[in-house]
């Protein structure tokens, strides 16, 4: 019976974890194309690389008032619409680079309307986990959310690939075929913790998560940094990487593609390790931070010495993918924990506003910094990973017990009467 109960967790786990794969691609599918989008609507490298900025920022700028909204009212209620908003834009892009001469500026739009509809999702699943989830299997349920977060980075540069060497423009539309059955499923399947939530205004609510970055605001706030540089140092690398191998190298297609997955098959395999090994221990998750970063920062100095051979390179993003995948089902797990349920929404999406805008500033920073000088672009982003695990160190205290306010979950008629069915 135990085991037949925990079939629907699982497929829970899964599913949630889908979402935020989905988010990824939202980003990571379109690098494999770029230079190819950027050499079909001549562009430049700063203007292409808006095309993922422009995703993030408005993500980051909107996703805190998607997670008040989820506090409010049901979490897929808030969901489901993101999703169909993130496949929308995704349509409208690429009906503008198949059918417009000059389809650059309408393409942004569409980034915009799809990093729109992205606030709406990879956090609020987070929110979920934490709902629906406690203690041990909360950190397992968020480590295969943060595998399926790496997952969607592995399957992306490879799928973005093959489907540009059809038309660059299609890599757009990978969106709505994926988003729209993901949303329908979250519909139908995800259940909602059985108390109600009670409603607040704006300003209340605005008081009451003031009184937790009182007394949890530093640690928290330094979660919030060393989230968001993992994801700044990824992408830039990423991104650098493929402009290197596509520039200097000559390598196109799939097989670009499947090199730029090495790094981040070492992210997913290690991220799902991570959450299944950290539990409840408050102290490991602190450490595993520290060390991440720690290891991030070595293989960033070691970078330089390289001399900018790609198989070094690869070999040492896939070191500083080690870091970052021990870093962040730690995080995730320390953020969701910290608050309970009626205000884990936004403290979630806060989380997930940072990490947006990490990504979005990865690309461009990584350009502006390749241009003046690779080794101190090294350098610097290795000087960044030292801080965020010295304050680690430091500054992160988190607290001994987590904030459970939250009743049993019933995992619904649909997945429990389901699998009690077929035992």
């Amino acid at each position: 019976m135990s085991q037949t109960k925990n079939q629907p967790k699982k497929l829970l786990m899964v599913l949630l974890a889908v979402i935020p794969m989905l988010m990824v691609l939202g980003n990571a599918v379109l690098i494999p194309a770029m230079p190819q989008m950027q050499s079909k609507m001549h562009v430049s490298a700063l203007q292409i690389s808006l095309l993922i900025t422009l995703f993030s920022v408005p993500a980051g700028i909107v996703i805190p008032f998607s997670g008040f909204l989820s506090d409010q009212v049901q979490r897929k209620f808030v969901i489901v619409p993101a999703l169909l908003l993130f496949g929308a834009g995704g349509v409208l892009a690429g009906i503008a680079g198949w059918m417009l001469k000059s389809p650059y500026w309408w393409i942004l739009v569409g980034r915009i309307i799809q990093g729109i509809g992205a606030s709406g999702t990879a956090p609020i699943a987070m929110a979920v986990v934490g709902d629906l989830f406690k203690g041990s299997a909360r950190s397992q349920a968020l480590g295969v959310n943060e595998a399926g977060n790496a997952f969607g980075k592995v399957v992306s540069p490879v799928l973005g690939a093959a489907v540009a060497m059809i038309a660059w423009y299609l890599v757009f539309f990978i969106f709505p075929v994926l988003c729209v059955p993901v949303a329908a499923a979250v519909w139908w399947l995800v259940p909602e913790p059985k108390q109600k939530k009670e409603k607040q205004s704006l300003r209340n609510y605005v008081v009451s998560l003031g009184a937790v970055f009182k007394h949890e605001g530093r640690w928290l706030a330094v979660t919030y940094l060393c989230g968001a540089a993992g994801l700044f140092t990824l992408f830039g690398l990423l991104f650098d990487l493929s402009e290197l191998l596509e520039s200097s190298y000559h390598v196109l297609g799939i097989r670009k593609g499947l090199i730029l997955a090495i790094p981040l098959l070492t992210l997913c395999t290690v991220a799902l390790a991570a959450g299944g090994l950290i539990k409840r221990r408050k102290r490991l998750m602190k450490w595993l931070v520290v060390g991440g970063f720690t290891i991030m920062t070595v293989s960033l100095v070691a970078t330089p010495l390289t001399g900018r051979s790609p198989w070094w390179l690869v070999a040492l993003a896939s070191v500083a993918a080690f870091g970052i995948a021990c870093s962040l089902p730690s995080l995730n797990t320390l953020i969701t924990s910290a608050v309970g349920a009626e205000r884990r929404g936004v403290v979630t999406s806060l989380y997930g506003s940072v990490r947006f805008l990490g990504v979005a500033a990865g690309p461009p920073v990584f350009t502006f910094l390749r241009e003046w000088n690779t080794t101190w672009m090294s350098y610097s982003i290795a000087a960044l990973s030292l801080l965020c695990a010295v304050l680690a160190v430091v500054m992160i205290r988190p607290p001994a017990q987590d904030s459970e306010n939250v009743h049993p979950v019933n995992f619904g008629p649909r997945l429990a009467g389901r699998h009690k069915a077929r035992s």
